[in-house]
């Protein structure tokens, strides 16, 4: 049973009954239109009695939140035409795409962009015809859909989205009709604490309106069976004002929710104009609405015996058995018929003029609202030369530096530049990450409450551009949005946790992907870029639960059009690799660089070098070079991380030492996509590169920085693949010092001779006193570290010991 609200309704009429008949007869061309994309094939304005070959033979589409969907779009667009408004439309809904597609084809923006989809009769049976059709578009709302920044292939981002949208866009404002399923994820539940972040000043707005419609696919959503006051004390307690819009009968309806959606603009222009009069930004009571209505709203209301509106069963197909049942047929033709499209189109099947007219035109059209298309608004960053943070070096392998503090660093002076065009992202970490620098630039984003100890250390302000907030998914959220709608920026997170929006990055690289591939007319966007830091080898403290360096497997299964890893083992290469990320598109950018203390490798111009190629031989760190023919090196060591990088380097020093007639070939990896084949990334390298260096016969021992398999995975077609001995992390840790940590997964200095030492034919049992020798060392070190705690300085202070 439906329970009546408390809430304060706004009564009031607005609209004059021609307004409301022609406001609702706009709306009835959607609900026609949606009904069209899920059935119809052919006759598309039923000129003709409708027949089973009309109807597509694979009914798929989702019908229940559509009625909602293009109910508030129809609205909004009237807001817009009566203030102007600079506004963009997000629909949270899952397969809510037929809401939104119906009235984008009504303002004339879909015919403009796909030109078969014309607004007559043969491009009406075209828009419907591709609708859940093979080779065509999908029941999201899209990369294809114009106006949309959230596909909404998984639910709980859109609020997110929105906010990040109008972040440093004082005039935009972002409708966000989010579904009450939706509404369940947790990805949501924290989205709603971005009002503590939005300032009034500066950034636009968002209007959530929640679609409170009763039912997910087959069970009843939580926030329809909770108590009115209950409802309204939620998000009351999230700090917003809530209207409540309810009912079913679509005259009534139409009045409120014009009447609440002219106070909800009212109360947001009053909040802004004196915020920015006094240039006080304080924390506002947003507007939200509710909006109550039935699932499946005017469809069919009985099937089979069955009740349909208001109930799960309208959530997809609400009549299925078009060709088999003739009654369905009939339940079909009545349901298309209802909405009286003779009315509503002439007769070359154009939308009637006087309902035409209801919609903005040109830009201020949702759907061809370019900030909905950030590409075409984006900026380059103005950055800083990279080569001015430098770390110099006399010598390779002997000072050690914090290497993302020296990301930082930069960061700072990119923030400097970029004010309003370039946000960090980060879970309370950026200070533990090393990038605190940002602060002397600008402070942590915070309109909520502050307290006199925050002015120690805290860097809370309305005015800071740093966002942190202890959900992943919010801030990536955010982020998305910021990059959707022209801007950029960095999201930096503990490696370990990573994996809290793995399926978010999915889906945006997805969206990344569709967009490269299929839709031109989407300009480019920033990339996304994703610092993962506090990693692995250095979680002696935290222990077991932080240590997991899988995310970047996770990338490695999407497009290759839009994945890039990057491991700098120094500052340098990360300060030429960062620079690189934040002037990139249409991009997802991992970069992979711990926040601890490490020796540094290269100086500016070779890490240029260095990183331009994404991989290379350490000419220092070598021996076969000995200047004739054919140096040839007995082994290969390579590495990729900047931990495996230091074990390698070690590992080399000793063999060095231990066999001065071993040749050994050093090889560090900075871009792992090098290590796949031309054909499958286009960063890979050919055959003939890969077995220049790697030599198409000699073993090769690998120390990585992550799961060791995923080496294997990456070289697999390469020649001899089994020649490649990959050391890396194999879940064995707790509460471990560096070394002893290293030790236990075999990436140290010792396991790494060991594995030469049994590959390497010419060393045989010659090398047998060595590899005693590394034994006893691993025994001593682990005793070392379980007697007093830590390594041993020996191995804390080690540097490289060549000239």
């Amino acid at each position: 049973m439906v329970q009546t609200s408390s809430f304060d309704q706004i009564k009031a009429n607005p609209l004059t009954q021609s307004e409301l008949d022609q406001l609702n007869a706009y709306w009835r061309a959607c609900n026609y239109l949606a009904v069209g994309m899920i059935y119809l094939r052919a006759n598309p304005l039923l000129h003709q009695p409708l027949q089973p070959d009309h109807v597509k033979r694979r009914l798929l589409g989702h019908w229940g939140a559509s009625p909602a969907l293009s109910f508030t779009y129809v609205h909004l667009n009237r807001l817009i035409k009566k203030h102007d408004l600079n506004a963009i439309f997000i629909a949270g809904p899952g397969h809510g795409a037929p809401g939104v597609l119906g009235p984008v084809y009504l303002e004339g923006t879909y015919s403009e962009i796909y030109p078969d989809k014309s607004e007559d009769v043969a491009g009406l049976e075209e828009f419907f015809r591709q609708f859940s059709f093979p080779g065509q578009i999908g029941s999201h709302c899209t990369p294809e859909m114009p106006g949309s920044i959230h596909e909404g292939g998984e639910l709980g981002y859109s609020l997110s989205h929105a906010y990040g949208a109008v972040f440093d866009h004082p005039d935009l404002l972002a409708t966000v009709v989010v579904g009450d399923g939706e509404a369940e994820t947790g990805p949501l539940a924290t989205a709603w604490h971005s009002n503590k972040f939005l300032n009034p000043v500066r950034d636009g707005a968002v209007l959530p309106i929640l679609n409170l419609n009763g039912y997910k696919i087959a069970n009843p959503s939580i926030l329809a069976r909770i108590s009115p006051q209950e409802l309204e004390s939620l998000f009351v307690g999230y700090g917003y004002e809530p209207y409540l819009v309810e009912g079913s009968d679509p005259a009534a309806m139409h009045q409120m929710m014009a009447a609440t959606l002219d106070v909800c603009i009212d109360q947001i222009r009053a909040i802004q104009t004196e915020a920015r009069r006094s240039g006080e930004a304080q924390r506002p009571r947003w507007p939200m609405i509710i909006l109550r209505s039935p699932k499946g709203w005017t469809g069919p209301r009985e099937v089979d015996g069955h009740q349909v509106e208001g109930t799960w069963r309208s959530h997809q197909v609400p009549v299925s058995q078009i060709h088999s049942n003739p009654d369905h047929l009939q339940i079909l033709q009545d349901w298309l018929s209802s909405y009286r499209p003779q009315e509503l189109f002439d007769a070359e099947g154009k939308l009637i003029p006087e309902l035409k007219a209801l919609a903005p035109v040109g830009q201020r059209r949702m759907s061809a609202n370019p900030v909905a298309n950030g590409g075409l608004i984006r900026k380059e960053l103005n950055l800083p030369n990279f080569r001015d943070f430098a770390v110099d070096l006399a010598h390779p392998g002997r000072i050690e530096v914090e290497n993302t503090k020296i990301m930082g660093d930069y960061l700072r002076e990119v923030m400097r530049r970029n004010l309003h065009t370039f946000r960090l992202f980060g879970p309370d970490e950026t200070a533990s990450n090393r990038l605190s620098s940002v602060y002397e630039v600008t402070p942590k984003t915070w309109m909520a409450q502050r307290q006199p100890e925050d002015a120690d250390g805290g860097w809370l302000s309305p005015e800071g551009r740093v966002m942190e907030m202890l959900s992943e998914h919010t801030l990536q959220g955010w982020l998305e949005g910021y990059l959707l709608t022209g801007r950029h920026g960095l999201f930096h997170t503990y490696e370990a946790f990573a994996h809290v929006v793995d399926s978010m990055f999915n889906q945006h690289a997805k969206w990344l992907d569709i967009c490269k591939q299929e839709v031109p007319w989407r300009s480019p966007i920033s990339s996304l870029n994703i610092l993962l830091s506090s990693l692995v080898w250095r979680q002696d403290h935290n222990g077991f639960s932080h240590q997991d360096p899988g995310f970047i497997d996770l990338v490695t299964n999407k497009s290759a059009d839009v994945t890039r890893i990057y491991l700098p083992p120094d500052a340098n290469c990360l300060l030429s690799v960062t620079d690189h990320c934040l002037r990139s598109t249409n991009y997802v950018n991992v970069i992979v660089a711990d926040k601890q203390m490490h020796l540094q490798y290269l100086s500016m111009e070779e890490a240029v070098k260095h990183c331009t190629k994404g991989i290379g031989i350490w000419d220092w760190a070598s021996n076969d070079d000995q200047g004739k023919a054919p140096d040839i090196p007995d082994v290969v060591m390579a590495c990729c991380g900047d931990i495996p990088t230091m074990e390698s380097l070690a590992a080399t020093a000793i063999l060095r030492e231990e066999f001065p007639d071993l040749k050994v070939r050093f090889i560090n990896v900075v871009d792992l996509y090098k290590l796949q084949p031309e054909r499958e990334h286009p960063h890979g390298l050919s055959d003939r590169d890969f077995d220049s260096l790697f030599t198409p016969d000699k073993p090769v021992v690998f120390n990585f920085h992550g799961y060791p398999w995923l080496i294997h995975k990456l070289t697999y077609r390469r020649t001899r693949q089994e020649r490649i001995h990959v050391r890396g992390y194999k879940e064995k840790g707790n509460i471990n010092t560096p070394l002893e940590l290293a030790i236990r997964n075999q990436i140290d200095r010792f396991n790494l001779v060991i594995d030469v030492i049994d590959r390497v034919p010419k060393l045989g049992s010659a090398a047998a006193y060595v590899k005693e020798r590394m034994k006893n060392q691993i025994i001593d070190h682990l005793h070392h570290a379980y007697t007093h705690g830590v390594d041993r300085p020996e191995m804390t202070q080690w540097t490289w010991p060549f000239d």
